[in-house]
C-alpha cells in the first residue's frame, strides 16, 4: 500500500504541473520554483509533514519535496545554532541534492552537445 500511496500522490504533483503547463502561460521554470516555494509555505503551515508521513518518497521526491527538505533544514538549523542557522541549514540539509544535481549537469554537458533552436 506503500507504494501505490507514494504513486498517486506523486502522481497527482505531476498531473497538477502538467495542467499548469497546458493551460496557463506559466513557463515551466516558474512552476518549478513555485513547486519549491509551495513545499516550504505548506511545511512552514504545518500541513506537508502528514503528506510526507502518508505518502513517502511520493511526496519527498518531486519539488515540493525539496522546498520541505529547505524548511526542515532551516528549523533544524534554527535549533542548534540560532539566527546563523536560518541562514546555513537549508543549505546543510539539501546539501546532497545540489551536489548531485551540479556533478550530473556537468557530465550531460560533456557527454551531449548542445543545439541552438
Amino acid at each position: 500500500m506503500e507504494y501505490f500511496n507514494a504513486f498517486w500522490v506523486g502522481g497527482l504533483f505531476c498531473v497538477i504541473a502538467q495542467i499548469l503547463i497546458d493551460r496557463t502561460k506559466l513557463t515551466p521554470a516558474r512552476i518549478l520554483v513555485g513547486y519549491v516555494v509551495a513545499g516550504v509555505i505548506l511545511t512552514a503551515a504545518g500541513v506537508y509533514e502528514p503528506i510526507v508521513k502518508y505518502a513517502g518518497c511520493g511526496a519527498t521526491v518531486p519539488l515540493t519535496g525539496f522546498g520541505y527538505s529547505i524548511a526542515k533544514g532551516i528549523e533544524e538549523g534554527v535549533r542548534q545554532y540560532g539566527l546563523l542557522g536560518a541562514l546555513t541549514g537549508a543549505l546543510t540539509a539539501t546539501a546532497a541534492g545540489i551536489a548531485a544535481a551540479l556533478i550530473f549537469g556537468y557530465m550531460a554537458a560533456l557527454l551531449f552537445k548542445s543545439k541552438p533552436k
